[in-house]
């Protein structure tokens, strides 16, 4: 099914964006406004007969029978054998969803009740720092949102403790007051190394400071046997179900410490923006639909005209995790090399995302985005308006670098045009020749524009779930399974056994050569 697209790419291999402007209502017609947001790809090189032969694509894959099965709780993670129901999590006025039978939403919406009363609680007492221990999806999540509305942050103070390296929580506990300090701890199976190390010297932290570790501790998980050993009592347990996966979690239990940072009205308005995109995705028609769009353009630039990365540049300081947090979210779920059958792709997998806030990357990777021998593909996201209305002449500055990169970009800047700008400065001869080359722009690259009105938890939830759909879609198109995650074990697995090793309690008999020298050498350093 992908000779057409490759046929398209084909046409579009020598096509000049700038031209297909000609038509005065390319941009009008390569764009989408929906929710509260306009999505531009016009500055693509996709012209009507690609669009179609993508949208065609992803009928012929079954991505509108596919996305029924998800949001009625069909178990599409078939290699796990669960439903893949995160909608579930922000379908606050929808109707029941059943999972083998069984509605599941009375139990979804007494979880937001009981996440409401812990974060009233602890918003309401003399804490004045959270601190959310977890990794993967219990913590990017929630860390990104967390940054990206600080506008709305009204509670104690939050902060994210993930990596296993000590730094990383000693940081963190040096800020903190023991007896004003409340620590979530998010792991599913309450076992996870990384988490649970953390936790364990969080609670040493506390003895050793002779605090109490009364109401000092919560558990996102769904281990309540654990987190009891652990000193944790079932009512400051939040569990939640296999059915929910952890880059898709920040909308349950997971997002708690968000919930105490802004509040729970505030937390009810970002489920509101993500069911607002839940809504148009499941009824917009393909080429109305945002989510559908944004991943054919995906599916467009990786598989159809082979470009392997994806840079997301947020001009939004306040979305700064934005694409670590995309990272994982399409990089875990569509970085598989076989397909639901087991069977070798015959396409790419996803591409590498990567990114970094505007304008800051302006002076670091952009370089290689303009002049670069490899196109990477660029999505600019921007809000309309600011937060500060003492500062909006920032806020026009940053709009008109984020308008000037994606033009600039496409129309890139001829040898006639740099000959002209050196001689101009005096240049002649080979010199001027020289140094024009060293200004021309190739120009033909690609970018989308997301615009919002403002970063608020609605518009946030929008985004969020955009990029979520996003996944699913290009996962269906590509004919895999977006929601489990193997890769991550077999690392998993090689460190448990090494650790031994790394402390000398066991030999490295058996390791290979580069893995026992590494070894030595930092017992040779530690004694």
């Amino acid at each position: 099914m992908w000779d057409e697209i490759s046929k398209q790419a084909e046409r579009a291999a020598d096509r000049q964006i700038l031209d297909l402007f000609d038509n005065d209502n390319r941009a009008a017609e390569f764009s989408l406004n929906a929710v509260g947001m306009l999505f531009d790809y016009s500055k693509t090189q996709l012209d009507e007969q690609a669009r179609a032969a993508l949208i065609k694509l992803a009928q012929d894959a079954g991505v509108e029978a596919r996305r029924e099965q998800m949001f009625s709780g069909a178990k599409i993670n078939e290699t796990e054998d669960r439903a893949v129901l995160h909608t579930a999590l922000r379908n606050l006025d929808g109707g029941p969803v059943h999972v083998d039978g069984q509605d599941v939403m009375p139990e979804v919406l007494a979880t937001l009740d009981k996440m409401t009363t812990l974060a009233r609680d602890v918003r309401a007492s003399d804490v004045t720092d959270v601190v959310n221990i977890g990794i993967g999806g219990s913590d990017l999540g929630p860390k990104m949102a967390a940054i990206a509305l600080s506008p709305y942050h009204d509670g104690p103070r939050c902060h994210f403790v993930s990596n296993v390296d000590g730094a990383d929580i000693s940081d963190v506990l040096r800020a903190c007051d023991p007896e004003k300090t409340v620590f979530i701890v998010a792991s599913k199976t309450f076992t996870t190394i990384e988490t649970m190390t953390n936790a364990r010297t969080a609670k040493a932290w506390l003895e050793d400071k002779g605090a109490s570790l009364d109401g000092k501790f919560i558990a996102l998980s769904s281990n309540k046997a654990k987190a009891a050993e652990f000193g944790i009592p079932e009512d400051r347990v939040l569990g939640f179900e296999d059915w929910v996966g952890g880059r898709y979690s920040v909308w349950g239990p997971i997002g708690l410490s968000l919930m105490i940072a802004i509040g729970p009205d505030a937390f009810r308005a970002f489920l509101r923006g993500a069911q607002e995109m839940d809504n148009h995705f499941r009824s917009a028609a393909p080429h109305q639909n945002m989510p559908v769009l944004l991943a054919l353009v995906g599916i467009w630039h990786n598989q159809g005209l082979g470009h392997a990365t994806r840079a997301v540049l947020p001009y939004d300081n306040r979305l700064s995790r934005l694409p670590a947090y995309l990272q994982q979210l399409e990089m875990e779920s569509n970085g598989k090399g076989v397909s639901m059958d087991g069977k070798d792709l015959t396409v790419s997998s996803g591409p590498v995302v990567w990114g970094e806030p505007g304008t800051n990357g302006q002076h670091a990777f952009y370089q290689l985005i303009h002049q670069g021998t490899r196109v990477v593909p660029c999505e600019f996201l921007v809000a309309a308006e600011g937060f500060e209305p003492e500062l909006r002449h920032h806020h026009a500055l940053l709009m008109a670098n984020c308008f000037a990169q994606s033009e600039a970009l496409m129309r890139g800047r001829s040898l006639e045009e740099a000959t002209k700008i050196m001689a101009a400065k005096g240049l002649v001869g080979p010199e001027l020749d020289r140094q024009a080359r060293h200004r021309v722009f190739p120009g033909n690259r690609p970018s989308t524009t997301l615009i919002y009105p403002q970063l608020t938890p609605e518009v946030l939830g929008k985004i969020v779930a955009l990029y979520e759909h996003r996944v699913f879609v290009e996962g269906v198109i590509l004919g895999i399974n977006s929601y489990d995650q193997w890769g991550v074990e077999l690392g998993k697995e090689l460190a448990t056994a090494l650790g031994p090793m790394v402390t000398g309690e066991k030999p490295t008999d058996g390791k290979d050569g580069s893995t026992a020298q590494l070894i030595a050498y930092v017992q040779r350093h530690t004694g």
